[in-house]
Formats: structure tokens, sequence, C-alpha cells
């Protein structure tokens, strides 16, 4: 029987410092992990815990020179040396190191790197937890090992997910990602629950283990949960799920119905703050449709003025912000502490401005109020709002009330314009009695005539009276103090399109009604003079604005009208709006959550490519539509009916000019007699 070769293990030994230097037989050549300060501040608070690999200088007689080599463990070494450097070592101080002979020093650096057998992520996990059980804090961890706070606690959540689930991850059942997806709720027993769910599904990706994880569960970016406060929320009990490898905004209230009691609990109050302001009545809901208020007549308070006091402190922050302003304008970033003070002074200028809007004691004897919560989770009151039955009746010019007035109700009545069907009635002698009906009829049809023709060679003022005609119907409720008979039809939207109100561009118009309502004279019949007074850019906007109110480009199933929709196209493309710029996207309450499986499939075919489409395709339609919602976030994909049409380059339009029927034809090729058109085009 052989006997096997016993192994001798090389010799081990402590080498002063400076008798060390760098082998160029060290493999390693780029830089990799641990950088070399934390490295030396590591070995500063644990000593070296690895012995550097050496071989002895010769000579060229073969002879040791007592200086030795560093073929494994240069980045060791380097550490040492900044160590020595820094004065925190003597450079004298004995070195750990295993003293090799035989083979080549390529060959130790190759095989101290290649073998070195990498941590397990879970035992670096573990590690951390029993670190964190035996008393280390979350900070003292992160400082020992070089890392943040956040990462520490990262990996402290990791190994706090269920042993069973661990195991898996250990087994290489389970990638790192649905690991992370499961530290979302600590429930083991419902972590459980999913991963054997999720056993049966054709995929397993992350974001569909968070869902499950937060069924039920309420986004803290949600409105009522920003309305209450999250704080307020934990105080009374209610439990947040974090997600700490992804941007949860926030995480996920747990509690739903705790929530939804603090959210009515606290509606109600500010409610009945609204409520001792005296209004005839008031509203409450977390959130009102769009267009709740169209039937409905608005009352604008005005506004109370700045006391003298008042003034004297925004003319002060303007003079200091303008100040500050100046004096950084060249400046690349602003300090930290000037940008707090603008911000503290724009907040303070903005309290100022938003002044608060007083009424009349009978305008609170009729109207009301609407109380609700904003798309930001602020509260949202809605005053001065006149339902029809709380309408006073309108006094008509002979005592009685109605609701409007008839001039044509007296004998003679009127069939066509200035055409009467009685005769006039006798003169009077005596000249007392007023003109008849037919008569004024007749003149004022003279009158209209003439303000027709004056009105058309005056293009200006021709647009303020339409302009006039307009804001009277659009801004005022009973808008009939206009000689002009142009009727602006507003189409009004709610019912047709869930979560409109929260869209940008319905904000953005809104706001802009709301802006130019509060710059309108209160009474109609003062428009007039008011307008007039409006330098031309003002009133241009607001003429805009009103034109923009009467675009209605919605495609009905009762109401088929292609001309319409074709000038739509061909007015989008003239301005170039892009839906999904403007802030449309498609989400599960837009769009994804009313079409079929397959135009789901379809438009993520389109947006994303057939490996994404293929692999949600066998989805059930509720993981369906939370996987397409995620894939087309931020791709710019549009369904069809918010398409715009590229611009379609018209051809030179031809002039054309005014043309005498009469004129005699003299120099002209035509023959007399030879009747011309008004119209001729010019070749």
């Amino acid at each position: 029987m052989t006997k096997s070769k016993k192994i001798t293990l090389s010799a081990s030994r402590d080498i002063p410092f400076n008798n060390l230097v760098l082998s160029q037989s060290n493999v390693r050549k780029v830089k990799a992990g641990v950088s070399i300060e934390e490295l030396a501040e590591d070995i500063a608070r644990r000593t070296l815990l690895s012995s550097i690999t050496v071989r002895p200088v010769l000579d060229d007689d073969g002879a040791e020179t007592g200086m030795f080599e560093i073929p494994a463990g240069g980045r060791r070494y380097r550490a040492l040396e900044l160590l020595v450097k820094q004065r925190r070592l003597n450079k004298t101080a004995p070195v750990p190191c295993i003293v090799r002979i035989d083979g080549l020093a390529e060959e130790d650096s190759l095989a101290e790197n290649i073998q070195r057998a990498p941590l397990h992520p879970l035992d670096q996990f573990r590690a951390f937890q029993a670190m964190r059980e035996k008393g280390k804090s979350e900070e003292e961890i992160a400082a020992a090992f070089f890392v943040s706070v956040n990462v520490v606690k990262q990996r402290l959540k990791l190994a706090a997910v269920s042993a069973t689930l661990l195991d898996a991850y250990a087994e290489e059942e389970m990638t790192l990602d649905q690991l992370m997806a499961f530290t979302v709720n600590p429930d083991h027993e419902r972590q459980e629950q999913v991963w054997d769910a999720l056993k049966q599904h054709y995929s397993k990706q992350p974001f569909e283990i968070r869902r499950m994880l937060t069924e039920g569960a309420v986004r803290a970016s949600d409105r009522r949960a920003q309305f209450v406060g999250l704080d307020n929320y934990v105080e009374a009990g209610g439990e947040v799920l974090r997600d700490l490898f992804q941007t949860d905004d926030g995480g996920w209230l747990q509690d739903a119905a705790l929530l939804e009691t603090m959210v009515t609990e606290k509606l109600n109050e500010e409610a009945e703050a609204i409520r001792a302001e005296g209004w005839h009545w008031i509203e409450v809901a977390t959130d009102f449709p769009y267009g709740h208020t169209y039937d409905l007549r608005r009352i604008r308070g005005e506004a109370e003025r700045m006391s003298d006091e008042e003034d004297a402190t925004y003319a002060a922050l303007k003079a200091e912000y303008d100040k500050l302003e100046e004096e950084y304008a060249e400046a690349d970033e602003l300090p930290e502490e000037v940008d707090e003070r603008l911000g503290e002074i724009e907040t303070a200028m903005e309290a100022l401005q938003n002044r608060p809007i007083r009424f009349e004691p009978e305008d609170y004897a009729i109207a009301g109020a609407f109380v609700s919560i904003d798309g930001s989770g602020r509260l949202r009151v809605e005053r001065g709002y006149v339902r029809p039955e709380d309408e006073p009746a309108i006094e008509c010019d002979d005592g009685s009330e109605g609701d409007e007035v008839h001039p044509n109700t007296d004998d003679e009545a009127v069939d066509g314009v200035g055409q009467a069907t009685d005769l006039d009635e006798e003169e009077d002698d005596d000249g007392t009695k007023p003109l008849s009906d037919r008569l004024v009829c007749d003149l004022t049809v003279h009158r209209t005539m003439a303000l027709r023709n004056a009105l058309a060679n005056d293009p200006q003022l021709a647009m303020l009276a339409c302009l006039h005609a307009m804001v009277l119907q659009l801004f005022y409720h009973y808008g009939q103090d206009s000689c002009i008979e142009i009727t602006p039809k507003s189409m009004q939207f709610g019912a047709q399109a869930e979560g409109l109100a929260d869209m940008p561009y319905v904000q953005s118009i809104d706001l802009g009604i709301e802006t130019w309502a509060s710059n309108l004279p209160k009474e109609p019949e003062e428009l007039w003079d008011a307008l007039i007074e409006w330098d031309s850019d003002s009133r241009d906007a607001l003429f805009a604005h009103c034109v923009a109110m009467t675009v209605n480009a919605v495609q009905e199933p009762h109401y088929r009208k292609p001309r319409q929709i074709a000038h739509a196209d061909g007015l989008a493309a003239t301005l170039g709006l892009d839906m999904a710029k403007a802030g449309w996207s498609p989400t599960a309450q837009s769009y994804l959550g009313r079409a079929t499986k397959a135009q789901i499939a379809a438009a993520v075919r389109e947006a994303k490519g057939d490996k994404d489409a293929d692999r949600i395709a066998g989805f059930k339609k509720p993981d369906m539509v939370e996987a397409a919602e995620e894939l087309l976030a931020g791709t710019g994909w549009l369904p069809e009916p918010l398409r715009t049409p590229p611009l379609i380059e018209q051809p030179d339009e031809p002039e054309f000019e005014i043309v005498d029927e009469n004129l005699s034809a003299h120099g002209d090729e035509s023959e007399p007699g030879e009747h011309q058109t008004a119209l001729e085009a010019a070749e």
C-alpha cells in the first residue's frame, strides 16, 4: 500500500511593514470592492484579519535580500500604507505574512482571488440580524461595515421574512428581487399564502407580489391619507406597510376602515365650521364628480382688502425677496439658508395674497357650499352656489313675477321683422301718445341694419361685441344684455369620464375659468364698460378662453359627427396637441380596466414589444391590467381616439382680387356684355 505524501504548509511569520513591497505579478489590475480608505478604517477598527501572502526578494545570485514582495494582498498592503502615512501605524510594525517559495507568484495571486467564496447574501442578512439582537444599533452596524443606515435596515428587513421563504431563497427557488418584494408585508402567514398562490402563476414578478401583499390597503399618496395625515393615522393605531427597496410614495395604510372613519370625522368637523358661516345648505363628501356645479349659479364674493399693516408687511417681504434674488442672480447654486429664506418669504406673501372672501348677508340666505377633499389631500370648500329652487323670483316691469319679459304682448302681433299684421293706429292729435309699436319696430330695423354696416367696417369693435356676447352667456347666469345674437354652446362633462377632475389639463382650464370669473365685474350690465377699459392683450386672451370653452370633439354613439371630428383632428394637429405630454396616461381607471384583454395585449405589444405582451397574455384580467399599467408607464402610448394625426401641408392658396362687374371692357380681352365674376382667381 502506497503511503500518500504529507503536505507541508507555508511558513507564517511577522515581517516589518517597511520590508514589504508590491509585486508586479499581482493579477488584480481593475479596482473593485471596498475602497482602500474604507479598508484602512476597517483594519484600524479590527486589525488585519487575514495574513498577506509574500515571496522573498532575491538578488542576482539567488540570495535573499531581506525584502519581501506581495503578489497577493496588494489592497491590504495599500491600506496599511495609508495608515502609516496617516501616522496611525508604525512603519516598522510587524505584519502577519505567509511566506511562499514554490510555484509562480501569478499563481498565488490568481488562486487567492478565484478560490475565495463570496458570502451568500442570506448569511449577510442573518449576520446583521444577529448583531442587532446582541444590542448593536443600526447606526453602529452601518458604521462598522461602512454602509448607510438604510442598507442596514434593508438587510434586517430581508432577514425578518418568513423562514419558509428564506429557505426557498437559499435553495434558489426565489430571486433576491422577489424576496425584497415580500418585505412589504411583515405578516409571515400572509407571505407564505402569497408564495403558495404564486406557484400556480405563470409569472412571479415582484410587482405582482407587492400587489397581492398590499391588497385592500390604501396608498399613502391617496387624498384621504394625505387629508388625515400619516402621523395621526399611526397615532390612532393604524399600521403602515413600507417598501424599503422601491419608491413607495409613503407606503400603504393597512387599516382602510380606520382611515375612512377618520376622514369622515375630520370632514364633518370642517363642515361644521363652514356651516357656522351661515350658509343656507352644506353638502359634504370625500369627492364630488366633475361638473357637479354646472346647473347652479355661482355668487362670487369680494376679497377683503389688505389693511395698512398687511400692505406694509407685503411690501417689506417683496423688497427683501427682490434684494436676495438680485444679490444671487449670478450664483450657480443658492446657499441653503438663502434658498430656505426665499421659500419662507414666498409662503408669507402667498398667505397675504390669499384674502378671505366676503359675501353679502342675502347671499348666505340663498346659497350653499360644497365641502370635500382635493386631489392633493387638502380641504376644498366651494362657496356661494345657488340651487334653481332657491333662486329669488324676478320681478317684471309690470310688477308681476316671472322668468322672462316678452315685449310683443299687446294687440299688435308682429309677424316677421318689421312687418305688422295690423295697420298703424290713428294719429293722436294732441301728440301725447307714445309711438306705435309698428313704427318703433320699423325704425329699429333701420337702426339694426345701420349698426350691422358700421360694425362690419370696424373689426376690432366687432370682436369686442362678440366677446361681450360670449362672456355674458358663459360667465353670467342671466346673460341677456347684448344685442349680438351669438350663442356659444359649452358642453359640460363629468359623468362621461371618471377621474376627469384630477387631470392637469382639466385643472388648468378650470383655473382659467376661476381666474377670469374673479376678474369680471359682478353685474352683467357693467361688463361692456369693463371690457372697453381692458387692454387688447387681455381681451384677446379672454376671447381665446371663451372660444376654447365651446370646443366639443366628443364622439358619442348616438350622435355621429364625422365632419366635426375631422375638424378636431385638424385643430389638434395645428396646435401640436400630444395627450401624453398633456398628462394623460393609460391606467386601470382611464383605459386598461375598460379595455378587453386582447386590446390590453395589443397596447403592450405596440409600446413594449412581443416579449412583454406574450408574458402577460396568460394573466387574469386584474393581474393583466396592473402589469400593463406598469409596463406602459412613461412610454407615451396612446389609444387611437387620443392620437393626433400628422399635420397635412396645404398648397399655397390663390390670391383673390375684387372685380367690378360693371367695369368697361377697354383693354380687356372679354367680349362686350360678357359678365365677370365678382371674385376672380389670379393665375
